[in-house]
């Protein structure tokens, strides 16, 4: 059996305000030929199908197309809820949907019920908020590892019965993976993390949440999101896992994704970035940026933005660090006099004549816009 272990999705986020419903498009094309190409039997969704609970209808849309057209190419699919979805919402109609071989697992109590397909059983472990089902499970600690344990428990209970083999797909943090700037926070009472030694005696584990693409184990790994959602994620290789199983993992590849843009980060002198030759390469990047110029340049965006259009984030580090200044008296003194003296602190000289009137006007427009509320 070949299966395809995806995961992270994010229907409907943006980077930076720009929209990536475009991008993600391209990732389902992307998803479609390779089941076709390597002959793919089942895709495991390994959660966070949406970046929010109330996602927007062309989010919504694309969802609906991917798994129109997974459904087309005779293929199955196993999906799971993340931290991001609402399992409500997404496992809408599930039980009218699996005919159609699609199986959504968004149901904690559901969690040992496996599908199984070919003599595979799968088992669809959602996001488990710990809070949700310690009273339920009648667990002993509200932490990620006693819910997940508890799941994978019953699993191992009902595989002990049916044998042959398993897969489990799971969103959590497993302890020992590395997380990027843009996986939402899932700690609970300071524990968040699950040990790989939870997920014993399964087959293959498709795990979900992490944004990079990961091995914990032989048998247990992250595929990572299909695109980059921070700065952070600047050297991510993105793609999926083709896993080939027969009673063991045989192989497990990993499938590169289009990349419609590259993210990279820059750091230095404006001029010098500005000037480089090996820098060209960047142009086509969405960028962060970090000025290290001991006085911040002005209308420093506009200047990058020439030779680099796509940067996004800019902030400012100072070579040496900035020196520690007495902070200036604020109570009492005129707005305008206060917000003047940041631009001089902050980059170095004082505001022009017409930054100040601009200033001094925006102040004047916001203190009408309260008396007037």
């Amino acid at each position: 059996m070949r299966v395809l272990h995806t995961s992270d999705w994010h229907l409907g986020r943006s980077f930076h305000r720009e929209s990536l419903i475009e991008a993600q498009a391209a990732f389902v094309d992307h998803l479609v030929e390779v089941v076709r190409a390597e002959r793919v039997d089942v895709v495991a969704v390994s959660g966070d199908v949406y970046d929010r609970a109330l996602p927007p209808v062309d989010a919504v849309a694309l969802c609906n197309e991917a798994l129109a057209r997974l459904v087309a190419a005779r293929v199955r699919v196993v999906m799971i809820s993340g931290n991001h979805d609402s399992a409500r919402r997404l496992g809408f109609g599930a039980s009218l949907i699996d005919a159609a071989g699609v199986h959504l697992r968004t149901d904690p109590e559901l969690a040992w019920e496996p599908v199984v397909i070919d003599g595979v059983a799968f088992y669809g472990i959602p996001y488990l908020e710990p809070e949700l089902v310690r009273g339920p499970w009648e667990l002993d600690s509200r932490t990620h590892g006693a819910a997940l344990g508890h799941a994978m428990d019953r699993i191992r209970a009902d595989l002990a019965r049916r044998g042959g083999p398993s897969v489990v797909l799971a969103h959590a943090f497993v302890t020992g993976g590395e997380a990027s700037d843009s996986e939402r926070d899932i700690s609970v009472g300071g524990v968040a993390h699950v040990p790989v030694s939870a997920f014993d005696g399964v087959t293959y584990v498709a795990l979900g949440h992490l944004h990079g693409r990961q091995q914990m184990s032989d048998t247990v790994r992250y595929s990572g999101s299909p695109l980059a959602y921070s700065f952070s994620e600047a050297g991510h290789v993105k793609g999926s896992w083709l896993v080939e199983l027969s009673d063991s993992v045989q192989r497990a590849d990993f499938v590169p994704a289009p990349v419609p843009r590259p993210v990279g980060r820059l750091r230095g002198l404006l001029d010098d970035l500005l000037d480089r030759p090996d820098l060209a390469r960047y142009e086509d990047h969405w960028l962060q940026i970090v000025l290290t110029d001991p006085v911040r340049p002005k209308a420093a965006m506009d200047r990058l933005r020439v030779r680099f259009p796509h940067t996004l984030a800019l902030s400012f580090d100072p070579e040496g660090g900035a020196a520690a200044v007495p902070a200036p008296r604020l109570a009492g003194r005129p707005e305008a006099e206060v917000a003047l003296d940041f631009v001089r602190e902050v980059r170095g000289e004082a505001a022009s004549g017409d930054e100040e009137e601009l200033l001094r006007a925006a102040i004047e427009a916001s203190r009408l816009k309260e008396a007037l509320a």
